[in-house]
């Protein structure tokens, strides 16, 4: 009796697919962040950096690349973050019904820290 030497992939196939199936399901619930309504301004497109992204929610709290931190944190450490990946700016992605003062003094505490180059992002007001 012949030995058959072939790989029998269907097996593998299957549960290739059902991991790609679970992996289109899973993949929109881990897109995490900040839920912030930004404010609408007639403004160039940025382009597209790997900047870092400070972002301000309504309520005060602030989040840097995504990761919540306290002012105190941000007071103390923006400086040497800045320093290391800072090279291409930074946006700020201030909540429309954000304090205007809390914006301010962020923007304060970034320039500070030495950023020279720092952009509010904005949406693209409805063209109707």
């Amino acid at each position: 009796m012949a030995v058959n030497g072939e790989i029998n992939v269907v097996s593998l196939i299957d549960v290739m697919m059902l991991l790609m199936v679970i992996f289109m399901i899973t993949a929109p619930m881990m897109q995490g962040g900040v839920d912030i309504a930004l404010p609408k301004a007639d403004a160039p497109a940025l382009e597209s950096k790997s900047a870092i992204v400070v972002t301000l929610s309504r309520d005060g709290q602030i989040s840097v690349d995504g990761k919540p931190w306290t002012r105190a944190q941000f007071d103390r450490s923006f400086a040497a973050l800045a320093t290391s990946k800072g090279k291409d700016g930074v946006y700020l992605q201030a909540d429309k019904d954000a304090k205007h003062g809390d914006v301010i003094s962020l923007l304060a505490a970034m320039r500070a820290a030495g950023v020279s180059n720092a952009g509010i992002v904005t949406e693209p007001l409805d063209d109707k």
